[in-house]
């Protein structure tokens, strides 16, 4: 297949039976679910629509996508549906962006226990920053932020951390003011790294002693309670990562980052380059490398490129984005309300939010001719194949 042609449903066509046959006590149920979905998606197992153009009369045969949030051919309408809603809760100062990592060897154990340690990065690493924040010596504020999952590298490897998009200031203790941050600095990424090791490998001992973790393989040994001690005592004194961007140049391009960052899967087909008989080649980025040769491309086989890109998949209804302090679905309204009121925001919560549901209206599924442009009419309706199973 040339380039611009691949798509990871199409590595999953020609070699996902075979290797789903290989591996079948290997794979979860969520894994063979996300297999199946990408496969069928937008075929005519799924069903789908025959449209037909007013205008110049031309059919078409629209099938219905899977909406699997693994699927990269699913998620640029979910992600603008999204982004609208976020534009209600943008305000007028500077935003910015950090990230928080796991380091190797917590990751290892990670994928074995993705809802346990997932769930410990996103509350761990809100808690640090809403923690520090609110100290008097930083910020002295409660502040609002966004957390949002990713559990890979550019090469498809297991790399759990979460990015963060945080307003640069917050409401002062009593409520009263608005408390902005530095120019050009939101808090001291060294304060944040230690707390947030601390706080981490705390939690991560209270899981293992609430018998929440699991352990197999080579780490089998490590459910021993001596053993895991001895294993967890390094972690403790190497450097985690934590780092924070410059802030934003304003809210668009805020919003064009989450636009990229929110709804991202494991690897977009854009970077699929061919698959051929060596395997499938995907152009990735070294961040080791400073040179100017960072872009390179890879080639796996098809089934360890199957393998990483199923590294991905995440627990059932576990949520990959989440809203926390003055921006968390429990008070977002009235948080933001009080900000803007500080701030001299004329706009009310109540006014950006009824617009927001008007330009999410505005993105309901409308068919528009290839041809000229004019929307299309739904003329026939084609059902799902039922001897296929679809993807939940």
């Amino acid at each position: 297949m040339g380039s611009g042609a691949l798509e990871v449903a199409d590595i999953l066509r020609a070699h996902g039976p075979a290797w789903r046959l290989a591996q079948r006590s290997h794979l979860s149920l969520g894994q063979l679910k996300v297999m199946s979905a990408i496969e069928q998606c937008r075929t005519a197992a799924l069903g789908g629509h025959v449209l037909r153009c007013p205008d110049c009369q031309h059919d078409q045969v629209s099938y219905n996508s899977c909406r699997n949030r693994h699927c990269p051919k699913c998620q640029s309408i979910a992600a603008k549906r999204w982004l609208q809603a976020r534009q209600a809760d943008l305000l007028p100062v500077d935003y910015y962006h950090v990230v928080f990592t796991l380091p190797a060897p917590i990751s290892d154990i990670a994928y074995y226990n993705k809802a346990v340690v997932y769930g410990l990065l996103f509350e761990i690493a809100a808690g640090t920053l809403t923690t520090i924040a609110a100290d008097p010596r930083h910020l002295g504020a409660e502040i609002g932020l966004t957390l949002v999952l990713h559990t890979w590298g550019s090469a498809l490897t297991h790399h759990p951390h979460v990015h963060g998009i945080v307003p640069g200031g917050g409401l002062s203790p009593d409520g009263q003011r608005w408390v902005s941050c530095k120019p050009g600095f939101f808090l001291s990424v060294r304060v944040l790294s230690r707390l947030f090791r601390r706080r981490f490998l705390e939690a991560l001992e209270e899981a293992h002693r609430a018998g929440k973790l699991q352990f197999f393989g080579d780490s089998a040994g490590l459910a021993d309670p001596k053993a895991f001690a001895k294993w967890l005592a390094p972690q403790r004194t190497c450097e985690w990562v934590v780092y924070a961007k410059r802030p934003f140049a304003g809210p668009e391009a805020v919003l064009a980052y989450l636009s990229r960052y929110t709804h991202r899967v494991a690897i977009a087909n854009s970077r699929l380059v061919v698959l051929d008989e060596r395997g499938v080649t995907f152009r990735w980025k070294d961040y080791r490398d400073k040179g100017k040769t960072r872009h390179k491309t890879m080639t796996l086989s098809a089934d360890e490129f199957m393998r990483r890109f199923l590294l991905h998949v995440l627990p059932g209804g576990f949520h990959r984005i989440r809203h926390f302090g003055l921006l968390a679905n429990a008070n977002r309204r009235e948080g933001l309300q009080k900000a803007r009121e500080l701030l001299g925001v004329p706009v009310s919560v109540v006014d950006a939010a009824s617009q927001g549901e008007e330009e999410i209206d505005s993105l309901k599924s409308t068919f528009v001719c290839r041809h000229c442009g004019a929307a299309m009419l739904i003329i026939e309706t084609l059902l799902r194949d039922q001897s296929i199973r679809g993807p939940p």
